[in-house]
């Protein structure tokens, strides 16, 4: 039986720079933005709290490290070993913990997450690995991820939802996702400018489509159904609709805020209407330049939220929450 609500959805790819390594270094023109971080995610923290919602953070299983050695510990014998060298994440110079290299690891973070009610931990693999791009294989992938469970279980984390480095879902290693317990994963919206390729194949005629489509409403509303979820077996796909790209306080960004916002709402409105869900996602780093811009348009969606809600009785579920409901795990 379907859930008789509708839900947002919010994840979250929690990476800091291992997501970003390939294009930026930490100190470059970027360091604002991964810094950002620190303060960033205890107001998403607060915020989601006061709105009583639901969050998935996918996790890099690097960042759950205390040390270099705790990363040396829980690396995979077998790495993947991408054709683009530049792609291999264990050449990145790394400082001997959290006090002196807040790029590259993040446990206070991840306690904060923790200690925050209705906050889903996931994985974002453990090492941001890629699941398309040549060099790399099944057996790696299942190493990789198998590390990321166990450093995650060493804090008493029990993970069920996956989120794909660059959306690289291979679905020849959904096998793995089940084997190792995994319950679900972000898929992307099924029109071709969101579809899985390798970073190079990231043109920029996808890049604009996406673009577009984030601020107009060229590809519908990208709401789910409860049975587009779960088809069968034994994987969900909690399907991504909006990416919420970051905002500044700059006069000439308010247009595009509120761009967003109204190609946005009326899709959470939709979906509490209906009986449908939308899924939105970003980067914390994508706040980190400008913390309260973002938090303030962040705060506009959770109105939005609250009001359908009170309304129309949606709820707030994480990813692993929403797979349960799919499958009739809840009622």
């Amino acid at each position: 039986m379907k859930p008789p609500f509708g839900a947002l959805v919010i994840s979250l790819d929690f990476e800091i720079h291992w997501g970003v390594r390939e294009a930026v270094r930490p100190t470059g023109h970027y360091e604002q933005n991964l810094r950002g971080v620190w303060t960033a995610i205890p107001r998403m923290l607060e915020l989601f709290q006061a709105y009583d919602v639901a969050a998935t953070w996918a996790t890099v299983g690097f960042l759950f490290a205390r040390s270099r050695d705790d990363i040396a510990r829980f690396a995979p014998a077998g790495k993947p070993r991408y054709l683009d060298t530049t792609l291999d994440p264990y050449q990145e110079p790394l400082g001997s913990g959290e006090s002196d290299d807040p790029f590259h690891f993040a446990p206070t973070l991840i306690d904060r997450i923790q200690a925050t009610p209705r906050q889903e931990l996931a994985t974002h693999t453990f090492s941001h690995y890629y699941c398309v791009e040549p060099g790399q294989d099944r057996d790696a992938f299942r190493a990789d991820l198998q590390s990321a469970l166990a450093i995650a279980r060493q804090r008493g984390v029990e993970i069920r939802s996956i989120v794909f480095p660059g959306n690289q879902h291979n679905p020849a290693y959904d096998e793995v996702l089940a084997e190792v317990g995994l319950t679900c994963y972000r898929g992307t919206q099924p029109f071709w400018m969101y579809s899985t390729s390798r970073l190079s194949g990231q043109t920029y005629g996808k890049r604009a489509s996406r673009l577009i489509d984030g601020f107009f409403r060229v590809r519908g509303d990208h709401t789910l159904t409860w049975d587009d979820v779960w088809k069968g077996g034994p994987l969900c796909n909690v399907q991504a609709s909006f990416f919420l790209r970051p905002t500044r306080p700059a006069l000439w960004r308010q247009p595009l805020r509120w761009l967003q916002f109204h190609r946005i709402a009326p899709s959470i409105r939709r979906a509490a209407r209906e009986h449908r869900i939308v899924h939105i996602w970003w980067h914390p780093h994508n706040f980190g330049g400008y913390v309260d811009a973002n938090i303030s348009q962040l705060r506009d969606l959770l109105e939005v939220y609250r009001e359908c809600r009170d309304r129309y009785g949606m709820q707030s579920l994480s990813m692993a929450e929403t797979a349960a409901y799919a499958r009739g795990e809840v009622t």
